[in-house]
């Protein structure tokens, strides 16, 4: 339907330009017309009611997914303290590797990868970064990064992304807003250090300039609440809350809700879960697995994590994974959060603790690739440690992690690992 949908609208614009260009007698009121009558049926589409089971399954308030979450033990789950520093060190490391693999070919086909794995002469799914931009239109990516800097010859430093920036923004959200920061506290942090945001955060950021509270901007004039923005965001509560899903997830609650509702919020507060019980298991399906019992059990989240684990074991290689994915979700937009959180966990079980094939199975799946590749990067990490991420990943990163917040233009990575160790440490 959708792409049909795409089709009539195309052909609709392409007409409208052809008779209006010619003058065509009546064309303006025509177009007028389909203009007026669009409006009318998207206000309807707009103003249609979920269905109250689907609301009975997908609550909003954090006591009512709790009451819905699956039986488990949400106890804290003890950490290693001799291996905390290296796993620590691993997810944060890990994380930025599998964004910039996949930040040049965000969102880019199957097919387009593979031809520019072929014309870089790298192997595919990579096992080091690309030698090229993909995509040399780019004058600047998020603000500042230059496209070359993407590229392994050009590397000099973690170039910048919104899936970093959020990692660095939860880390100043808590150390300047403390454990018991509030949705409200988030909305403030925003306004101080996002000068842009993407979908679903941009249409939050919008509202909170015009004054709309907190805990009302994720849910006025947004379409895009299920999309993968909070997904993106669940890194620095997973750190900070090593070992303890729970409040892990609790964290994300608060700063999904800033900007997205039910599944939207559940993907954040899932992977967030799945990234703080990495900490203590030996493979990274077991974390996928515990991070089940911090979201309500009948959510479509759930239902696509049950799915894609159930699927994994028969999935042998990231073609297998996408046709899977497109199989199960259709025409689910790209940078939807279920299809997404999918193509994740199938890069984690087939590559499982060997991190390279981790990120460039996941990478290679595409989709929005540099975020999966991101969450799964942080979840091998974190359960294998930094001695155990091949040195290619991590040689040029020099202790830099650029930014584009208001005010700060660089993180030290070491510095990023240490601050996050005093909170997984109740030292802050």
């Amino acid at each position: 339907m959708i792409e049909e949908f795409r089709k009539l609208t195309e052909q609709t614009e392409l007409w409208m330009r052809d008779r209006l260009d010619r003058e065509a007698p009546g064309a303006h009121e025509k177009a007028e017309a389909l203009l007026a009558e669009l409006a009318r049926r998207l206000e309807e589409l707009r103003e249609l009611p979920d269905a109250p089971e689907r609301l009975r399954r997908e609550p909003s308030a954090l006591a009512e997914i709790r009451a819905l979450r699956p039986a488990a033990d949400h106890a804290p789950r003890p950490l290693d303290p001799e291996r905390l520093e290296s796993r620590m060190a691993g997810a944060l490391n890990g994380r930025l590797a599998g964004c910039t693999l996949g930040a040049i070919v965000e969102m880019n086909s199957i097919g387009d990868m593979e031809a520019h794995a072929e014309y870089d002469r790298l192997s595919f799914p990579p096992e080091d970064y690309w030698r090229t931009a993909g995509q040399p239109s780019w004058q600047r990516r998020y603000l500042t990064g230059i496209p070359q800097d993407y590229t392994r010859s050009r590397m000099c430093g973690v170039p910048v992304d919104d899936d970093i920036a959020y990692t660095q923004l939860g880390l100043l959200i808590l150390e300047e807003c403390g454990r018991g920061f509030t949705t409200a506290d988030v909305g403030r942090m925003w306004l101080k250090y996002l000068p842009m945001a993407c979908t679903a955060e941009e249409v939050a950021l919008r509202n909170l300039k015009q004054g709309i509270p907190a805990e009302l901007a994720g849910d006025t004039e947004n379409p895009y609440r299920e999309w993968i923005g909070a997904d993106i965001r669940s890194d620095a509560w997973g750190y900070a809350a090593a070992g303890n899903p729970e409040l892990a997830a609790e964290w994300a609650y608060r700063d999904a809700m800033l900007s997205h509702r039910w599944n939207g919020v559940y993907g954040e507060m899932y992977f967030s879960a799945a990234i703080a019980a990495a900490f203590t298991v030996d493979h990274p399906r077991e974390a996928l697995e515990l991070a089940l019992g911090e979201i309500p059990a009948e959510c479509a989240m759930a239902d696509a994590v049950r799915w894609a684990l159930d699927r994994a074991d028969g999935i042998r290689d990231y073609r297998e994974a996408r046709a899977a994915v497109d199989g199960r979700f259709g025409e689910m937009s790209c940078v939807h959060t279920l299809n997404n959180a999918a193509l994740t966990v199938f890069g984690l079980v087939l590559g499982g603790r060997d991190f390279t094939r981790v990120i460039g199975e996941t990478v290679a799946m595409g989709l929005d690739n540099d975020c999966t590749a991101a969450t799964a990067g942080s979840i091998a990490g974190a359960v294998i440690g930094i001695e155990n991420i091949p040195e290619q990943w991590t040689r040029n990163f020099n202790d830099v992690s650029f930014s584009y917040l208001n005010g700060v233009e660089r993180f030290s990575i070491r510095g990023m690992t240490e601050r996050f160790l005093r909170f997984a440490r109740g030292e802050r």
